[in-house]
């Protein structure tokens, strides 16, 4: 895979860096995520094999790891510990993002892993975990139509703050989490103080239009890498098969849901 480094300028000022090609080569997809001096590498791999599920086997870990601060466990037990109460919620906030995005008849496992390598204590890595799995399986010949990020956007003082640091939370009267692809809203969690719909619906707004710029920049890295989308089997029932069926038992619901009769018969 080339070793390949990208740079891009959100609204606000900051340079969000990104690589792929250097680490963790054995992975179906992988990138270094940096802003400050706080980075992220997201792995995927997923299966060539497609399971006879009638789901997406998805599985996706956010780790943050001590030595991201260059601390060890303390106590007995020096390693690290288990995912902490952030952590297993942040999973979940690329999960939402993620799972439907994939083709509904993709049913082969799939593990995404977002590790913290490095953190400043300054810059949050919450808003950068989603734009980096995104990314990690953007650069991979997983099928995934659509580049997705997540960015928090903080309100202070009539402003709006994308990314904010540590410090700039303190007073934030409004700190929501907005995931998007270019053309929709994929997703929206966070708080506020009594905002109004117009600040909320601006908010929501300024994160999309910086989502528009990430998710741009991982089109450019997947063009650039020229990778051809895998193939893959699927067992979603074929047109024939749901004609049948549907011609078998159509008839015979119709009538049991169009009669008035009681629950028990």
């Amino acid at each position: 895979m080339a070793h390949i480094v990208k740079t891009i300028t959100l609204p606000n000022g900051k340079e969000i860096h990104i690589e792929t090609g250097r680490l963790a080569r054995q992975a179906d997809g992988a990138v270094v995520v940096r802003c400050g001096d706080t980075m992220l590498l997201a792995t995927v791999v997923s299966s060539k094999e497609t399971k006879d599920v009638d789901f997406l086997p998805l599985t996706v870990e956010y780790k943050e790891n001590f030595a991201a601060a260059g601390k060890i466990p303390g106590g007995f037990f020096k390693r690290e510990g288990r995912l902490g109460e952030s952590e297993i919620l942040i999973s979940r906030l690329i999960d939402r993002a993620l799972r439907p995005l994939f083709p509904d008849d993709y049913h082969a496992e799939v593990q995404v892993m977002v590790q913290l390598i490095s953190s400043d204590r300054e810059e949050q890595p919450d808003g950068l975990a989603c734009f980096a799995a995104s990314a990690a399986i953007m650069v991979s010949d997983i099928p995934f139509p659509d580049a997705v990020s997540e960015v928090r956007v903080g309100l202070k003082d009539g402003k709006y703050i994308i990314n904010p640091t540590v410090s700039e939370m303190a007073g934030l009267e409004m700190d929501i989490i907005v995931a998007c692809t270019n053309d929709s809203i994929m997703m929206v969690e966070g708080e506020m103080k009594e905002v109004s719909e117009e600040q909320l619906l601006n908010g929501m707004i300024a994160g999309h239009e910086s989502c528009r710029q990430m998710n741009a920049l991982q089109d450019q890295l997947r063009a650039e890498l020229g990778l051809e989308i895998r193939k893959y089997d699927t067992y979603d029932p074929t047109p024939e098969f749901v004609e049948k069926a549907s011609a078998l038992v159509k008839a015979g619901i119709k009538e049991v849901t169009d009669s008035m009769a009681p629950k028990q018969e």
